[in-house]
């Protein structure tokens, strides 16, 4: 039995007509946990999904020996086919479908009760996962909850679920599946400390089970159980050695943060009297309840102009729930007794008059987020409110956007369709779309995930130099205290739907 589960020698990738690697050589031998880091567009998501066999392979030789683990027989036509139901990839974003199995979830859904009941619950979906048919399957439906902590969950309908909730079911879901090589790219996005503090003790369950992963990750969250590290750049494997004998230096991401503040105050419209607002946000007593479940309880909180707020607190504390009040999305808004912009929620002010107010993204915006349109459309659309541009694009906005594509450095992606970049390049692109029209309120809901270091610390810089050259509003919603920009000097702090701080 060949000690190889899978190699690829000297391939060509393809996605489309893009070539994503030239001459690839990669192999994991059993005994063998791999992380894979890089900056933005190195190739590590492509790496995985090339494993999954998600791409066009030519040239060079691909094997898997999956299979032989369990004895499995099987023809040739049948080997890749088996090889890859042995394989399970979690990704950055999930592919829910409705109920009806008609459509995809929707942004907003899981806020309008007719719809969000069109959706299967936690133990509907796990339920529908199928392995192959092996003796001796390690993870049962109880393991796997019990070891994502999704035991509470279990009558949650999917929609509901919090962005880090989600996380941990679908990683729940592969492991169902029972397979030998797991795939995870970037799996601690999204996470709350707790559950990112627990997730070493996690994976090495999953890695004493049998299972051998590979993981997309940050060169500062390399897991205990890695043992071999593949350093990516732009679509290369410039080094692949043991765990033991990687040092920092081999990672050397760019470096120059430079803010041009010229440039960012003439797209600020400094001169620009801007509208002054007494109360951005009054919430007096606010209460959300769905069904038995409590989301926010008597929650107080007033934000004056000029402020800027962390909002933080676990995994399903009430955060979203609390944002899409502010934000308009969620009708029970005006069963409560709140003020947006010096205006009481139901004495006229429709949801397009706040939405024109805010800038704001979120990681539930960037999952439901339609990837047609080019990046410079997506950003334009930001001026009207809309997800995506459905109007002939205006010649002086479409300047302006591309302007901030060059302040948050992705100009380079402008002709490009959303779908076809980068994961952080996305979020870039909807950061870039939240800011574009100047608004008085800007609500960054875990804005960093999936970037790198560097577009981390450029963004951060960004932001804390339009905090220093206009009087905007800030809610910073993270996981991460070294995402908090430094402009940032008033926390509220959320657990099981109240205020602890």
């Amino acid at each position: 039995m060949s000690n190889t589960l899978f190699s690829i020698n000297n391939a060509t990738v393809r996605f489309l007509t893009n070539t994503l690697f030239k001459n690839l050589t990669f192999k994991i031998n059993q005994g063998e946990n791999w992380a894979l880091i890089g900056e933005s567009g190195s190739g590590k998501s492509a790496l995985l999904q090339t494993i999954a066999g998600r791409f066009n392979i030519t040239g060079g030789s691909v094997n898997y020996y999956l299979h032989e683990e369990f004895n499995y027989s099987a023809n040739v036509n049948e080997s890749i086919g088996i090889n890859n139901k042995l394989i399970a990839l979690v990704e950055p974003r999930h592919h829910f479908r409705n109920l009806s199995n008609t459509t995809d979830f929707y942004y907003q859904q899981r806020y309008n009760s007719s719809d969000s009941e069109d959706a299967l619950t936690v133990d509907d979906y796990l339920q529908t996962i199928k392995s192959l048919p092996r003796p001796n399957l390690y993870w049962t439906f109880d393991k796997a909850l019990a070891l994502l902590n999704l035991h509470h969950l279990r009558d949650k309908q999917l929609i509901k679920l919090s962005n880090g909730e989600t996380k941990r079911l679908m990683l729940a879901a592969a492991l169902l599946k029972n397979p030998v090589l797991l795939l995870l790219d970037n799996p601690l996005t999204g996470l709350d400390v707790k559950t990112r503090e627990e997730f070493n003790g996690i994976i090495k369950q999953i890695n004493d089970s049998g299972i051998s992963l590979i993981i997309a990750t940050s060169v500062h969250e390399i897991p205990d159980i890695i043992t071999h590290i593949a350093v990516l750049k732009q679509g290369e494997i410039i080094h692949h050695i043991p765990k033991a004998e990687f040092t920092p230096a081999l990672f050397k991401p760019n470096v120059d943060d430079s803010i041009d503040t010229v440039e960012l105050s003439n797209l600020l419209n400094i001169d620009k009297n801007p509208i002054k607002y007494n109360q951005i946000v009054y919430m007096d007593s606010v209460h959300i309840k769905y069904g038995d479940k409590t989301i926010l309880d008597h929650v107080n909180w007033q934000i004056k102009t000029g402020e800027r707020w962390a909002l933080l607190g676990p995994n399903g504390a009430g955060k979203s729930t609390l944002l899409s009040l502010i934000n308009g999305d969620n009708p029970q808004a005006y069963a409560n007794n709140i003020v947006l912009f010096d205006k009481k929620r139901g004495t006229g002010e429709s949801i397009w008059d706040i939405k024109k107010k805010i800038g704001f993204v979120s990681p539930e915006l960037h999952q439901y987020f339609p990837t047609d349109n080019s990046c410079l459309q997506v950003i334009e659309s930001g001026y009207y409110d809309t997800l995506g541009l459905f109007r002939p694009s205006n010649k002086d906005r479409a300047e302006i956007a591309l302007r901030w594509m060059k302040a948050l450095e992705i100009d380079r992606y402008a002709r490009t369709l959303l779908k076809n970049i980068p994961a952080s390049a996305q979020r870039l692109c909807l950061l870039a779309r939240a800011l574009i029209k100047n608004p008085s309120l800007l609500i960054f809901d875990e804005p960093c995930q999936g970037m790198d270091d560097h577009q981390q610390l450029h963004f951060k810089n960004l932001v804390d130099t339009i905090c220093s050259l206009s009087n905007v509003t800030l809610i910073y919603v993270t996981h991460y205290q070294h995402e908090i920009p430094n402009s940032v000097n008033k926390v509220l702090r959320l657990d099981k739907g109240k205020v602890v701080s």
